[in-house]
């Protein structure tokens, strides 16, 4: 006989098309009856949670989830209310929170992200327009971002959240610039050095809020690939204010984030990247203010979906390789990050914005490429 929180959490299921039980990749077995009780009252993070201890499975998770996801229905989770809230009153990303969560992310290991990412280590979305393979859709990335930008021999460009340095190294081998990029990665400083040895490339290991005082000369250009999304809406106009004073008058501003509504996930919160928050389009431009002029906004979202999807390929085909350092919940948890996320942006809940700005616009129009 089903209870109550079982009948519920059926219910909810069916009207995005799945079925317990049932023959379709993206139906789901469960192994423990206290699952839907876990769901219905922990949410999110009850789900996933449930999922890493074994409690069910499902063949296709990024489709599941791109399933629930199109559903459209905003979530009433109580625990990512909550989150939300704090993020409101506290600082979830100071200089010292920011630096654990490097550590418990970014620093798990290289051999990881080495048998997930593509050949440069590029740990962002990649651009798939007429890319056969994930190398090919991050070379893709990095010279549109290079071409967005008009990089041109000689100029300084300033990298916030450089990650391995794979732009740094690409734009200073492919366009003579030279690049300082910052990281609070102590693993990605390391293995990037030895990456980048030989270029006109410095790699350090700062935060945003830090750079001033080391390189208080203004650069041609800034990039930052990826990173916002750890910045957190307080801090969202303090980071515009520092890159505005690390910016030459005539330069640009290149922001590659992901977008949303604004919400904090609790369970990526918690396992994944502790207290990251994706922007909505209306924190960008709050923040950005009357500091910066918006001269194109790409998004290309759907993309992240194919990025999330080679990286899940990627990391499963490596996993005999990596299961002498990580055990089966690790896995698990992992596989459900990748999967759930590119369900959501197949569902386009999530979007993948490409922003470029100006501190006085620029002379004639800017131009932009796709």
């Amino acid at each position: 006989m089903q209870g109550p929180f079982e009948r519920q959490a059926k219910t909810m299921l069916r009207k995005a098309g799945i079925e317990v039980g049932g023959t379709r990749p993206y139906d789901i077995a469960v192994h423990d009856s206290r699952l839907y009780r876990r769901a219905l009252l922990h949410g999110s993070r009850g789900l996933g949670e449930a999922y890493m201890d074994g409690w069910w499975d499902c063949e296709a998770l990024d489709e599941l989830f791109y399933r629930i996801r199109a559903q459209r229905k905003e979530s009433k989770d109580p625990r990512r209310m909550a989150l939300w809230f704090t993020s409101k009153v506290s600082n979830l990303q100071s200089i010292e929170l920011s630096r654990e969560v490097a550590e418990r992310h970014y620093d798990r290991g290289n051999d990881l992200f080495i048998a997930m990412l593509d050949r440069r280590l590029t740990y962002t979305c990649g651009y798939w327009k007429e890319a056969a393979n994930l190398n090919e859709a991050q070379e893709n990335k990095l010279k549109l971002v290079c071409d967005k930008l008009a990089l041109r021999a000689g100029q300084r460009v300033l990298d916030i959240g450089c990650g391995f340095g794979s732009f740094a190294k690409y734009a200073a081998e492919q366009y003579g610039v030279s690049v300082v990029g910052v990281t609070i990665s102590k693993e990605q400083v390391v293995l990037g050095r030895k990456l980048c040895a030989g270029l006109p490339v410095e790699l350090c290991l700062l935060d945003y809020r830090e750079v001033r005082e080391k390189y208080p000369e203004p650069f041609d250009h800034i990039v930052s690939l990826g990173m916002f999304e750890h910045v957190g809406r307080k801090n969202h106009a303090l980071f515009m204010g520092e890159v505005a004073t690390l910016l030459k008058d005539e330069g640009l501003f290149f922001l590659q984030s992901i977008g949303g509504s604004g919400g904090i996930n609790p369970w990526i919160n918690k396992y994944v990247f502790p207290g990251g928050q994706i922007p909505s389009a209306e924190h960008i431009v709050q923040a950005a203010g009357r500091r910066f002029i918006i001269e194109d906004w790409h998004n290309f979202g759907a993309d992240y979906d194919t990025t999330l999807m080679a990286w899940h390929r990627n990391f499963v085909e490596a996993w005999e390789k990596l299961q002498s350092s990580y055990d089966e919940r690790f896995k698990r948890m992992w596989c459900y990050f990748l999967l759930s996320c590119a369900g959501s942006f197949r569902a386009r809940r999530n979007q993948l914005w490409q922003i470029v700005f100006s501190k006085h616009g620029v002379p004639g129009g800017y131009r932009s490429i796709r």
